[in-house]
């Protein structure tokens, strides 16, 4: 070893800092900086951020009989949380500086979440539809859109539980019309002729009706073999979280139906609706209600040409539904892309109150520099403004791109622009009246 440095040092002392082109091949020494002083890889300490968030008891909430039929009634909300609120401000006896400690905890975790006067008072007004909406037997959906962090229902889950759970609501809402990610909330499969289409990735859809899932599917129909006819099929799953296992209510969001399009419906395998979608080319709804919980639902359809089929909802009878979104590789620039009408009418549909958008992680290893920084945020702030049009009630929330890091000479670092993306994207999403959550700043920065 003692020789191997020895013959080592002197090479770091005469060849240059960087690498060596040599032609057919680069080398790279290490400097004899890195050898006296080799730089030490940073943790930041977040204990004080995630010491006292309460992540106990999110499975808690439902009750079912007898007969799997469903108590849809919810304990009284604003007694659970009179009674979270008085167990979390007891004091501990066992420390002096317990106060002082939460005091701290809380201020940091409130500095991770900027609200512009506008956005904080959007923000209260979606408080007050929460309050009342179970009381009022009505329902409101959030959408949760995000990249591929949250695909498969990831935070999405525990979000909806908790919310169900103090606020009213069962099931998962909103659930693509052909699943390609693993999920553990829901089951679906489908016939081997449906085809997916996004308005992000991969194949794209000509008239961009898309709806608020920004992704649809399409049956293929083959006129050798004579074959017009594909299924979907739904069911809960046993490892969802307890109040995405039950729902009582089940619709089918469609539009571009232009011939005639059968359809029929099994429960259990057991049919329950024979009928045809509507003809007319425009976005409809196929709604479908249940006294008990649903189960296993299959779907066929026959038709020479497939409507464009935006998606299932799973809902409730009364309460919020919280949707997750996910689109692997998107960098959340998409909604100015989307045909209008079949969004809106989708959006009003569904009640949104409150849209979180979980965006910027895939675009931040690309930035070159400042100015492709800026240039991101500005589209980023665009997006906000299309959906405000199309969404004036709701309330926003940005979260911000996570902490994300590359091994550079065997230690992580955060990539060079992502700091400079976080504070341009709170500009932008201040400026159209949103709040932003920094997911970067609650990792430690």
């Amino acid at each position: 070893m003692l020789l191997v440095f020895a013959l080592l040092l002197p090479i770091a002392f005469l060849l240059p800092e960087g690498e060596l082109d040599l032609g057919f091949t680069k080398l790279n020494f290490i400097t004899t900086e890195e050898i006296l002083h080799p730089k030490i890889q940073e943790k930041k300490d977040i204990s004080k951020i995630v010491a006292y968030v309460d992540t106990s008891g999110i499975d808690e909430g439902i009750a079912v009989s007898s007969g799997d039929k469903i108590d849809w009634k919810l304990e009284n909300h604003r007694r659970l949380l009179k009674n979270r609120l008085k167990a979390s401000s007891k004091p501990n006896r066992k420390s002096k500086n317990t106060s002082n400690k939460r005091k701290t905890s809380l201020e940091d975790l409130d500095a991770v979440l900027y609200l512009s006067s506008i956005a904080r008072k959007k923000l209260y007004s979606f408080f007050e539809k929460l309050e009342k909406v179970s009381e009022e037997k009505k329902k409101l959906h959030i959408l949760h859109y995000g990249d591929s962090q949250i695909e498969g229902d990831r935070m999405t889950a525990f979000i909806r539980q908790r919310i169900q759970n103090q606020f009213g609501g069962n099931g998962p809402g909103l659930i693509p019309s052909m699943n390609v990610y693993a999920t553990k909330t829901y089951v679906q499969n489908y016939s081997s002729n449906f085809y997916r289409y996004t308005c992000f990735r991969g194949e794209k859809l000509s008239s961009k009706k898309y709806g608020v899932m920004g992704a649809v599917s399409k049956f293929k129909t083959d006129t050798i073999t004579n074959s017009n006819q594909a299924w979907v099929e739904i069911k809960p799953s046993n490892k969802a979280q307890s109040r995405s296992r039950y729902y009582n209510q089940v619709k089918l969001y469609y539009t571009e139906c232009y011939t005639s399009c059968k359809v029929k419906v099994y429960h259990n395998d057991q049919l329950i609706l024979d009928d045809f979608l509507k003809s007319d080319g425009q976005f409809h709804i196929l709604p479908l209600q249940f006294t008990d919980r649903v189960g296993k639902l299959k779907y066929y359809f026959e038709s020479e040409n497939s409507p464009t089929f935006c998606g299932f909802s799973l809902e409730g009878e009364y309460g919020v539904q919280v949707d997750n979104i996910g689109m692997r590789g998107s960098s959340g620039t998409f909604f100015r892309k989307l045909e209008k009408s079949t969004f809106k009418g989708m959006m009003n549909d569904l009640n949104a109150k409150l849209i979180l958008l979980q965006f910027g992680g895939n675009s931040v290893p690309y930035f070159k520099d400042s100015s492709s920084v800026r240039r991101y945020a500005r589209v980023f702030k665009s997006q906000i403004k299309t959906i405000k049009q199309l969404n004036p009630s709701a309330a926003i929330i940005v979260i911000g791109p996570s902490d994300m890091s590359k091994l550079s000479d065997g230690i992580y670092e955060t990539y060079e622009y992502l700091p400079y993306c976080v504070s341009q994207m709170k500009k932008a999403v201040a400026t159209e009246g949103a709040g932003y959550w920094d997911l970067f700043k609650a990792m430690g920065g």
